[in-house]
């Protein structure tokens, strides 16, 4: 009470500080970020579970929660039982909740578990019953931590066609997420928190870029730099020891080009400049489809070529050369120059820009060229 001048002798920590944001019913929005940065704190504020130390919440609607692994369940009750409990705790009758069982049990498919104690489930039929119960309650807004990393992949996807739904019912989904490609896929907006405040929001492709941008420098100590010129990217960073100074996708006679057809040989060419000596650096690229999922990614260490040694002002030219299988839409080319241990000289996200034309009209990312045999018996 009486300090006399004494030094402070704690530390204030702010688990968010500044965190402003609005949700538009039926949007999905996304919380990315590393561990330790608020998302989960942030969901539990929303949901009602922390009250903020500072400002204000406003939630309309009926809130469903899923935050960890068997939160709100009693592990003597039965699957069953905690269902029924749960949705009476949201506000619906328990003839609402016994009409919805069904759907939930069809949907949780742990069969006769539903009517044993949830201590003796494992950690995925946790999830699986409690994503279920969450869905089947009619929220307004579902908030969803990262618990759905333990369900198996045919889990996975299920919950994804339900996401879809919700979106069509227009149903508000906030959640967390450490697959980049789930939040590219399902998101319309995300939100980038690192120790506790909000760093960057808006198109979920844009600040992931951000995102994994503020990884790779603080993993390497290198603060991100920005350079104009021609080069055109919707993201760049490193610490600019090499420079990409041109990046071009060309035919086999070294023309530029933008369009490619199914099929065809696919050459990248990566020009870059040496502001410091530096010894085997690593050239890269990445090609994401027009919603910012990787498709394939190699460099020079992966395909075993050393590049040796460079001096300052040494210019290198490297070109990829692959054979292009990808279905007719547009894509983008992420590329990159880095040192032995990973981190970034000169990353540029989306550098080129090209389409893939084709008269075959097949689902999905890339046309294997199936082989189809076939016989008629009897």
């Amino acid at each position: 009470m009486l300090r006399f001048g004494r030094a402070k002798l704690h530390t204030d920590f702010w688990a968010l500080k500044n965190v402003s944001f609005s949700q538009e019913r039926g949007e999905f929005v996304a919380l990315v970020g590393p561990n330790g940065c608020g998302k989960s704190t942030l969901l539990q504020v929303v949901s009602g579970i922390l009250r903020p130390t500072g400002g204000s919440v406003l939630v309309r609607g009926r809130v469903a929660a899923l935050l960890e692994l068997g939160a709100g369940f009693n592990p003597d009750f039965t699957g069953r039982e905690n269902v029924l409990i749960n949705g009476e705790l949201l506000g619906l009758s328990r003839l609402a909740m016994q009409r919805a069982l069904p759907k939930i049990e069809e949907f949780a498919g742990i069969g006769e578990f539903i009517d044993r104690p949830v201590k003796e489930y494992s950690s995925g039929m946790y999830v699986r019953l409690a994503f279920s119960t969450a869905i089947h309650v009619e929220p307004e807004l579902l908030i969803v931590d990262e618990a759905l990393a333990v369900g198996d992949a045919a889990f996975a996807n299920r919950c994804i066609h339900k996401f879809r739904e919700l979106r069509d019912q227009r149903v508000s989904v906030l959640f967390v997420s450490h697959d980049m490609g789930l939040v590219k896929q399902l998101a319309d907006r995300a939100l980038f928190l690192l120790h506790g405040e909000l760093q960057a929001q808006g198109e979920p492709k844009t600040v992931i870029d951000r995102y994994i941008a503020s990884v790779l420098e603080s993993s390497a100590g290198h603060q991100r730099v920005d350079r104009s010129g021609n080069l055109q990217a919707t993201h760049r960073h490193g610490d600019l020891s090499s420079e990409i100074i041109e990046a071009k996708l060309i035919n086999s006679a070294g023309v530029p080009i933008n369009t490619i057809s199914t099929g065809d040989c696919l050459q990248i060419q990566i020009t870059c400049r040496f502001h410091r000596a530096q010894s085997s650096p690593t050239v890269g690229i990445l090609v994401r489809n027009r919603i910012g999922i990787d498709i394939y990614g190699t460099n020079t260490r992966i395909e075993e070529v050393d590049l040796g040694m460079f001096a300052q002002g040494d210019l290198l030219d490297v070109k990829f050369r692959f054979e292009c299988w990808l279905t007719p839409q547009q894509y983008a080319i992420t590329v990159a120059t880095q040192n032995e241990d990973g981190s970034s000289n000169d990353w540029l996200d989306d550098a080129i820009v090209f389409d893939v034309v084709g008269s075959r009209q097949t689902a999905g990312i890339v046309d294997l060229r199936a082989d189809v045999s076939w016989k008629k018996s009897g």
